[in-house]
């Protein structure tokens, strides 16, 4: 005789011979199991009966929501585990301490969210494979794999009141249930339902257990979209559940989760449930109670548990407003204690002398914008200032960012210090070099400092390199512009007073750092010319002061913008060769391709065969793309730009940095595959010169938000304008490209959500003012959470 097993097993060896139906008990199988271990564990407190009470009651939890073979083997395992478990005297075993300190002890035992997945019971290491495709390792993972999207079954409905076509949850009895097989051998189970107002007809496949499942006068819910088969309503596969059961996949808000092949959605909805509901109450809350209570947010327990299972659409909001809240903040207190840690250095004062800013201003063929000049004057206050400046100077394409940066340059080397310009691309790079040296090119004839500069980029010869590198190390180059190959081992400034990023997005964390590492503490400038939207300016450049150019040069033209569909494409190629025939030039881009560079190379190949062969037989074609060797871009380029060729076919290369004036069309194929931003960068590839200049997208636009896309880049030029669009429709991820933006992973916040943002900006405030350390007790989960946040991206150079 064992008091702890007998019981139990009497009880599962009924329900095995009533056919693990779930009738061996009044109130089903799990309540009992739950009565049974909190008897158990109670009468017997010791270490063995707590571990084998917690192994039954994970077995069979969800029982009732299983299907019977998954009972049975369950049952199976339990039954093995009670034979080995031996004899006992029917006394309690003697307690070792008082009982109220016994109950309290468990509650206070903190739980371990970083436990590997397949600690948990029911995931075996093929489930783990699978789940640790969808990123999921641990508990903690699993808590925070959120729904990407709800189902509303939350309203019953009478089946007298349905109507083809919704999605409906219903309850009622079986009235009867058969089985049949047709003729490809599948087994159709059709069961009929009533609730007292009518009747429907529900059918499932493949699931033959259901003849005993929903056997008649059984009471359930079913959820599904009402069908038509004969003039007569219908449920396809519908989901159900037993009606005395807590629903978690009907008559509720049901979540749907990202899933991976071999992961089914009712499985991982039950797993789901089980580890919110034994682990959520568990998870440190990191924020400061009176931040919670100031902002009116819900503990990070009851947001979680709301979020995966949610009582209504109110309380789903409020998670998610919780989630979103903590995601900004985190990123907020990153950005603002790295900003805090930059200030704090001491950098050195550049002299600026007003007489050569006005005099360089003379030499110039136009008159800066009121725009520019505001830039420029914020970014010549941060020099002259002893703490290094951190500045992002934003700029359409066009608006002149590069004049303001090279006043900046020259101010900097008429102090003696030395200045650098990093560009993401040869091509880019090389364009910047011209550039500088044609805007410098008069300061001889005013008495003016004539800079010294040098290019350096992967494409030197080793000879050029070490020369190049000998001059940069004696201080001989004034201004060196390049690559990455800039911030290399082996290049050695002689004293770098300011670094220039160009187009920081496409740069990566340790790039940032190396270059600052370069000087001591030498001024930073990022220059963007992908327009980014302020929400996500305060988000991924906060620890930068921002100047804005908004406004464009005088006389700057402006580019025609055409949506056209794939049947009007000879129409646009017309276009094109008429373009030509009066003496401009074109570029052509070839749609994306996601595959892969090497794919999306091969189509531009083909591409450009085709046009050669078949539509401009007769003009010169030039070909760009991404897998080229630099010298045979940059030969390319050269071609286009002293007008060799008439129509330059490229894949999403030229996006940046090519500066060809007669230049007049941009042709876009498969439009729709872009982003706005990208496409507005293209745009700005043409109207450089003095001609009118045209952007033709060619697109079916299958999709609204495609058609959303190219309706707004035809109905305005200006780049923040279409960058708020964009980033609302694609989110900051993909404005930037893949993992271009730095920002870490957002599972819950919308860079939309512009009031929980300023909000979360605020706290954050709060929180660096009053401890700027974060050292002090109340904030030490804070600064868990936003260094394991930020690991993700480590941006924070």
């Amino acid at each position: 005789m064992n008091p702890i097993t007998d019981k139990i097993t009497r009880i599962l060896k009924l329900e095995q011979e009533k056919g693990c139906q779930d009738t061996a008990v009044i109130g089903g199988l799990e309540s009992f199991i739950q009565r049974w271990k909190d008897d158990v564990t109670k009468s017997h407190p010791d270490q063995e009966t707590a571990e084998l009470a917690k192994f039954v009651a994970d077995r069979l939890s969800d029982y009732a929501s299983r299907e019977v073979p998954a009972r049975t083997d369950a049952i199976k395992q339990v039954m093995d585990r009670l034979r080995k478990v031996p004899q006992r005297e029917g006394k309690p075993a003697p307690r070792t301490a008082p009982p109220r300190h016994r109950s309290k002890r468990p509650a206070q035992r903190p739980q371990n969210l970083e436990m590997p997945i397949q600690s948990l019971s029911g995931i075996s290491e093929t489930y783990a494979r699978r789940l640790a495709r969808l990123g999921i390792k641990t508990v903690r993972d699993l808590l925070f794999h959120f729904p990407h999207r709800y189902d509303d079954y939350s309203a019953l409905k009478q089946i007298s009141a349905l109507m083809y076509g919704e999605e409906v949850t219903i309850s009622g009895a079986v009235q009867r249930i058969t089985n049949r097989q047709n003729r490809r051998g599948i087994i159709i189970t059709t069961g009929i339902i009533s609730d007292g107002t009518g009747q429907i007809q529900a059918t499932w496949f493949n699931q033959p257990y259901l003849l005993k499942s929903l056997a008649p006068g059984r009471k359930i819910v079913l959820s599904g979209k009402v069908d038509e088969y004969l003039g007569r309503l219908t449920f396809q596969s519908p989901t159900w559940e037993p009606l005395e059961r807590e629903h978690i996949h009907t008559g509720r808000l049901v979540p749907v989760y990202p899933l991976t092949e071999g992961i089914g959605r009712l499985w991982m909805r039950r797993l789901l449930k089980r580890v919110v509901d034994r682990w959520a109450r568990g998870v440190p809350d990191p924020l400061p109670p009176a931040i919670r209570e100031k902002y009116k947010l819900l503990g990070l327990a009851e947001a979680l548990k709301q979020m995966h299972f949610p009582d209504n659409w109110d309380r789903l909001a409020q998670a998610r407003r919780r989630l979103s809240f903590d995601e900004f903040l985190w990123i907020q207190i990153g950005v603002l204690r790295q900003r805090r840690r930059w200030h704090a250095q001491t950098g050195r004062a550049i002299t600026v002398r007003p007489e050569i800013v006005e005099t360089f201003q003379s030499t110039l063929p136009f008159t800066l914008t009121g725009a520019q000049q505001r830039s420029l004057e914020e970014i010549l206050q941060d020099l002259g200032k002893g703490e290094p400046m951190s500045r992002l100077l934003q700029g359409d394409v066009g608006s002149g960012k590069t004049v303001v940066a090279a006043i900046a340059l020259l101010v900097t080397m008429a102090d003696g210090l030395q200045g650098a310009v990093m560009a993401p691309t040869e091509i880019l790079a090389e364009q910047h070099y011209k550039t500088f040296t044609k805007l410098f090119a008069e300061n001889g004839k005013t008495n003016l400092p004539c800079p010294t500069l040098r290019l350096l980029t992967g494409s030197l010869s080793k000879k050029e390199r070490e020369l190049t590198l000998a001059e940069i190390e004696a201080g001989k180059a004034n201004i060196v512009i390049g690559t990455h190959a800039i911030i290399q081992k082996g290049v050695n400034f002689h004293d770098l007073g300011m670094a220039i990023i160009d187009e920081q997005h496409r740069f990566g964390v340790q790039q940032r750092a190396l270059l600052r590492s370069k000087g001591h503490y030498p001024h930073i400038l990022v220059m963007s010319a992908t327009p980014i939207p302020r929400s996500l300016s305060l988000t991924l450049y906060g620890d930068l002061d921002l100047s804005v150019i908004d406004e464009m040069p005088a006389g700057r033209q402006q580019t025609t913008t055409k949506w056209l569909t794939p049947q009007e494409r000879e129409r646009a190629y017309a276009f094109v060769r008429r373009q030509v025939q009066e003496g401009r030039q074109a570029f052509i881009i070839c749609p994306l391709v996601e595959a892969s560079d090497k794919i999306e190379a091969k189509a531009a190949v083909d591409e450009h065969a085709r046009l050669q062969k078949e539509i401009f037989p007769d003009l010169k074609l030039g070909l760009l793309h991404g897998r080229m060797k630099a010298n045979e871009k940059e030969d390319t380029m050269q071609r286009f730009y002293r007008q060799e060729l008439d129509v330059l076919v490229s894949t999403s290369v030229v996006e940046v940095g090519i500066d060809v004036p007669n230049a007049s069309v941009m042709l876009v194929e498969g439009a729709d595959r872009f982003g706005l931003a990208q496409l507005h960068q293209f745009r700005g590839r043409v109207g450089r010169g003095e001609h009118k200049s045209y952007c033709l997208l060619l697109s079916d636009a299958s999709s609204t938000e495609a058609e959303t896309r190219l309706r707004a880049l035809e109905e305005t030029t200006d780049g923040f304008a279409l960058a708020e669009v964009d980033m609302e429709m694609r989110g900051p991820g993909e404005f930037f490209g893949t993992r271009q933006s730095g920002l870490p992973d957002l599972r819950v916040a919308k860079l939309s959500d512009t009031d929980v943002l300023v909000e979360a900006r605020e706290a954050a405030q709060e929180i660096i003012t009053a401890d700027p350390t974060l050292s002090r007790p109340e904030h030490r989960l804070v600064v868990k959470q936003v260094d394991a946040f930020w690991q993700q991206s480590a941006d924070l150079s």
